[in-house]
């Protein structure tokens, strides 16, 4: 190769580079359209990436990601990157154990955003298509568990908010109960839970990552409610969901731990 075309390839890699540190997953076609280069050029360039550990391939979609090894590009890599990188092989390890779907979600704007999923390689899955898709905190175990476990100053301002774009009511009673029931129970359990609600055709629980001693995101198990009491997917399942999430937990403070030494 030229003098000239090794400089260019290295311009479109860190332009490719740049793209996905720069946006919370993007396609290779969307990567292509940023940098104005053909889609199979795209997909080499990341396939070379991510062989040197510079950005990671979602697994239930084709989406790319920042790795931690991205971190002098800082200005794009935030707390949910370090999540989404770190979570991923502990949520195939306990899908394909469990076999129910996984999804990881993270409080965003008022919303719960779904960053991760095992629904493609779960045989009980009834939902495809996850991945980016936004769910309402309030009614689903994902949300309660964040709402449960983040400090009381945090929940006050979220729950205010709420209020506002919902109304009170929308706010303070639903399906499974009253919300200060819900997440009193959620904290006796020490996972959110989701018998009815907006989707009638599952029920979930959800375990908190914690990083700083508050949610950094939640673990998410779903099943078809007709399967399985929720009394009964705790007792099969809530030991394994709590335990992966704390796996992550832990693994998320040895990785600051390491970056704060160096």
């Amino acid at each position: 190769m030229s003098t000239f075309g090794a400089v260019r390839s290295l311009q479109r890699g860190l332009e490719v580079l740049q793209a996905i540190n720069c946006n919370n997953g993007l396609r290779a076609a969307e990567v292509a359209k940023i940098v104005g280069i053909p889609r199979p050029t795209a997909y080499r360039l990341l396939e070379t990436l991510e062989g040197l550990g510079f950005v990671i391939r979602g697994p239930s979609e084709d989406t790319w990601r920042p790795t931690l090894q991205t971190k002098s590009l800082s200005s794009g890599f935030r707390d949910e990157d370090w999540v989404a990188q770190v979570a991923v092989p502990q949520m195939m390890r306990l899908g394909r154990r469990i076999l129910w779907p996984l999804d990881l979600v993270t409080f965003r704007d008022y919303r719960m955003a779904i960053r991760e999923s095992t629904h493609n390689i779960s045989p009980f899955s009834v939902d495809h298509g996850m991945v980016g898709r936004e769910l309402p905190v309030l009614e689903t175990a994902g949300g309660r568990a964040h709402l449960a476990f983040v400090p009381e100053t945090e929940r006050e301002q979220i729950l205010a908010g709420l209020r506002e774009k919902l109304g009170t009511d929308a706010v303070d009673f639903h399906e499974d109960g009253p919300l200060d029931y819900i997440l009193a129970k959620t904290r006796e359990l020490g996972v959110g839970f989701r018998i009815k609600g907006f989707n009638a055709r599952t029920m979930s629980i959800s375990a908190p990552i914690l990083s700083g001693g508050r949610p950094l995101a939640c673990l998410t198990m779903i099943w078809i409610g007709t399967a399985l009491k929720v009394e009964d997917a705790l007792r099969l399942h809530k030991e394994a969901l709590v335990g992966a999430a704390n796996s992550i937990s832990a693994e998320l403070a040895r990785l600051a731990a390491e970056h704060s030494a160096e």
